[in-house]
């Protein structure tokens, strides 16, 4: 059992322990070395499968040669619209293995956005989920002339389609075994004719502004950053994993799918989006990388289940996660734990931190990581009461995933940590940008040479769009991106990411975007927390048909205003909130006003809620 003042367990690595110059190279590296170990595991039916390197190489081949059979070139695209499973792997892969260029679709996407991305990257086959992700290929391929062939994976509702241009990924695996007997060296000679500057992989932004632009990825900055991340988030080949964010978003899939790939860890796939909270229960993952919705949810989860507890486990959680700060705050000053906190810590764990640590399912996590978005160091703060390490990365899709991260020796909540050692780090000296330089930055954005001249400039370094700080120690912080900074109608720059992260804090928010820019005052738009604020009502007899009457009951109301209140009381006087509007629809992953890592995009909010937010100004 690991405590907070012995980190001895999580130090940097960074020997290499696989070689390889490109990805599809590591991967066979890892097949031959690993063989009969298993790789990854996924629930079907109630029941986990596991997938040994040895079976996972099996599956790739046949996938791989499955592709070549249908005529599949080196450096064509092969785009993958799927949720996050097995099958995308092995379809990722596969492409890389045979030459090809590797594009993920996010499943929540429309058929207008797949006929873009596809179009965009000249994909020639297409890899898809099920029959919801077929229907959306289907409606637009007669807008698609160099897509070839479409590959279903699950059939389900599909045993009696017939269409020519579409093949089940069981039939493309038998038609890959049927061409392996025939060439049997083929996919030998694809890998080794793959070099570490060929084009790996595509990464498309969100598109918050404008159409998606494809972030251009080689292997050689995907081979280079991978080996770097060892020296920042130690992982082992003991190491459980969970495989949940979207593989088309770079974090889970350099965090994820090819760090697992580079250190043998083992990775662990979700049901579906929906179980994560019961799925990682099960995993008990040893290291768990999660976007900060996701830990807000388990802290809310935790402080529901308080309120409905009875009075003596209240007073003994109070007790037990009041000596958990206080140790918490030795080790954030770098001060020795003295001895009697220890024991006192120890009894606290016994007692009660570590049962909600197994509520949540980080009993056995070594460390977890954070990133994607701002996190509130109060956030931070509390995981560290409960014992485990907390550690801020930053990156985006143009660095390859991290750029920063905070060591575990030296934890600053509100900080993202000193560059990591792969790349350069610095400011802008005029307008406080963080710029980002090295071998893991992109090759730029496929097809708009002008975008990646304005990206990156003539010494190479990368202009991320973020402001920051840094301090004495190299750590640098976050204090907003630079079009969201707002100023007031009386000049005054505010910073909206940190009041918002402090609405987060609490159980009943979701999420929050604060308005004021030319403004006389702040005024925020919150989405609440469904389940909670219903549990809320529920408890308190408040009355409500459905989602948007919910939002306007007089007790909902006033639970935010309370909030916004407390909220207040932390902010000089020209940061606080005069009003606010509680959105009164139900969004989802689908829904335009959210990123698919369910963020509300701030602009089109402002866009599409124009009269709200006026009518808070009158």
């Amino acid at each position: 059992m690991s405590y907070l003042w012995d980190l001895s367990h999580i130090q940097p690595q960074t020997a290499s322990v696989l070689d390889g110059d490109t990805i599809p190279a590591m991967f066979w590296n890892a097949v031959r070395a690993r063989g009969p170990n298993v790789w990854m595991r996924q629930k079907d039916l109630g029941l986990w499968r596991s997938w040994t390197w040895t079976q996972t190489g099996q599956a790739v081949r046949e996938i791989a040669h499955g592709l070549m059979a249908l005529g599949f070139a080196p450096r064509e695209t092969a785009s993958i619209l799927s949720n996050t499973t097995i099958e995308w792997v092995l379809a990722d892969l596969a492409v890389l293995s045979a030459g090809g260029v590797a594009n993920g679709i996010y499943p929540t996407d429309a058929p207008e956005q797949v006929h873009y991305l596809c179009e965009d990257s000249r994909t020639t086959v297409l890899f898809v989920e099920d029959e919801e992700q077929l229907d959306k290929a289907l409606a637009v391929r007669a807008q698609l002339p160099l897509l070839r062939k479409i590959v279903v994976v699950d059939m389900e509702g599909l045993r009696d389609f017939h269409d020519e241009q579409v093949i089940s990924l069981d039939a493309l695996r038998a038609l890959g075994r049927e061409d392996l007997a025939q060439h049997p060296q083929m996919l030998e000679q694809r890998v080794a004719s793959v070099g570490p500057d060929d084009l790996a992989i595509l990464v498309y932004t969100s598109g918050t502004t404008g159409k998606p632009k494809g972030a251009m990825h080689s292997h050689k900055g995907l081979v280079y950053t991978v080996r770097g991340y060892n020296a920042i988030l130690p992982r082992y080949d003991s190491d459980e994993c969970m495989c949940f964010l979207p593989l088309c978003h770079i974090a889970e899939r350099m965090g994820g799918e090819y760090f697992s790939l580079y250190t043998g860890a083992r990775l662990n796939f979700v049901e579906n989006p929906e179980t994560v909270p019961e799925n990682v229960r099960e995993i008990a993952p040893t290291v768990f990388t999660a976007v900060p919705r996701v830990w807000e949810k388990f802290y809310s989860g935790v402080m529901i289940a308080l309120k409905e507890a009875s009075r003596l486990q209240q007073a003994a959680y109070a007790w037990a996660i009041g000596v958990g700060q206080r140790v918490a705050d030795h080790v954030l000053k770098g001060e020795a734990v003295p001895g009697g906190l220890k024991l006192r810590f120890r009894l606290a764990r016994l007692l009660v931190l570590d049962n909600v640590r197994k509520l949540i399912g980080i009993h056995r996590s070594r460390f977890l990581v954070t990133g994607a978005a701002p996190i509130s160091p109060d956030l931070v703060r509390w995981y560290l009461a409960l014992g485990v390490p907390m550690l801020e990365v930053w990156g985006m899709t143009e660095t390859c995933g991290a750029s920063t991260g905070v060591p575990a020796q030296r934890i600053k909540p509100g900080s993202i940590g000193p560059a990591a050692q792969y790349n350069e780090v610095r400011l802008d000296a005029t307008t406080g940008e963080i710029l980002v330089r090295g071998p893991n930055v992109f090759m730029g954005y496929l097809n708009l040479p002008e975008k990646t001249a304005e990206a990156i400039d003539a010494e190479g370094w990368l202009h991320t769009g973020d402001v920051g700080v840094v301090d004495e120690e190299g750590f640098f912080r976050i204090t907003d991106r630079m079009k969201d900074i707002i100023i007031t109608a009386g000049g005054k720059n505010i910073t909206p990411s940190e009041i918002e992260n402090e609405l987060k804090f609490s159980p009943y928010v979701t999420d929050a975007v604060v308005i004021g820019d030319q403004r006389p005052y702040l005024t925020v738009i919150i989405m609440i927390d469904q389940e909670n604020v219903e549990k809320f009502a529920q408890d308190n007899d408040v009355p409500f048909s459905n989602y948007a009457s919910l939002t306007r009951t007089a007790e909902v109301q006033q639970l935010i205003q309370g909030l916004i209140d407390a909220t207040n009381r932390k902010f000089a006087r020209v940061e606080q909130i005069k009003k606010f509007w509680l959105l009164d629809t139900q969004l989802t992953a689908e829904d335009e006003e959210l990123t698919p890592t369910m963020k509300l995009k701030r602009k089109l909010v402002q866009k599409k809620y124009a009269e709200q937010i006026e009518a808070m100004y009158h």
